[in-house]
């Protein structure tokens, strides 16, 4: 079985591998074993307009530890046949876990996006390219007058996010895939003028497999390693994630 990926893709897959061997200045370094459990939904207006919802439940060192969870409603424009136009909303609480931790208590986020989508075919590989331009208002804890940690202000942060993912069938019935393959990488890149200590917020490298139930219905096993730089750069984590993820689409002018 031979892939054919064309030079471009396979340049920017090699560029965004290599951030995982990223080489910071982190005076701190640890590692969790995670679980995330995730649903994408994406519903069909109109020819050209849809509303897709994402949310997720992250886990971190087996199911012992809270790490995360975000709600992420969008609205979708279909501009093209192969690309996609996204505005939305995203809410995060990412709490503290890990020992040592990077967060000494749960940490707030609120923040809006854009975001292009292009997808194309090259032989009966699909490949994937988006960007997401992260508008962010983080929560800031300090030390109150009676000693404990609350969020004391919101912290406006941009951060954009490059995906590059490919979809490659393994079984098909009638000409439709049933199972998959995907792999790919994805990196968070701090920009602008209150960027932080470090250009890399996060990377993530992942492989995995799909199932298409039916047109409508659709799960995903995957493998993330996940790296992750905080804010002032003194702090590294390494995390190798399990991710198991629900997919629905469905189409609401029938």
């Amino acid at each position: 079985m031979i892939i054919k990926i064309n030079r471009s893709s396979l340049f920017l897959l090699v560029i965004a591998s290599l951030f995982t061997m990223y080489s910071s200045f982190a005076q701190l370094k640890e590692s969790n074993n995670s679980i995330w459990l995730h649903y994408f939904g994406k519903n069909r207006i109109t020819e050209k307009f849809s509303f897709s919802f994402e949310a997720t439940m992250r886990y971190a060192n087996g199911f012992s530890e809270k790490q995360q969870y975000f709600i992420r409603p969008s609205i979708d424009y279909q501009f093209t046949k192969k690309f996609t136009g996204s505005v939305g909303f995203s809410h995060y609480n990412t709490y503290s876990y890990g020992n040592p931790a990077m967060n000494k208590i749960s940490i707030l986020e609120d923040h809006f996006w854009i975001q292009g989508t292009y997808v194309y075919n090259s032989g009966k590989l699909k490949i994937t390219h988006r960007l997401r331009d992260e508008f962010r208002y983080v929560g800031v804890a300090k030390t109150q007058s009676n000693g404990d940690l609350e969020i004391d202000y919101y912290d406006y942060r941009n951060r954009l996010r490059y995906m590059l993912l490919f979809n490659y069938p393994l079984i098909k019935k009638e000409d439709t895939t049933k199972l998959f393959a995907l792999f790919g990488d994805e990196v968070f890149m701090n920009i602008g003028s209150n960027a932080g200590k470090t250009f890399l917020n996060q990377n993530r490298l992942i492989g995995g497999v799909g199932y298409n139930f039916d047109k409508n219905h659709q799960i995903q096993l995957s493998y993330i390693h996940q790296n992750i730089w905080n804010y002032i750069n003194t702090f590294q984590e390494c995390n190798p994630t399990v991710r198991l993820t629900y997919v629905t689409n469905f189409d609401w002018r029938k």
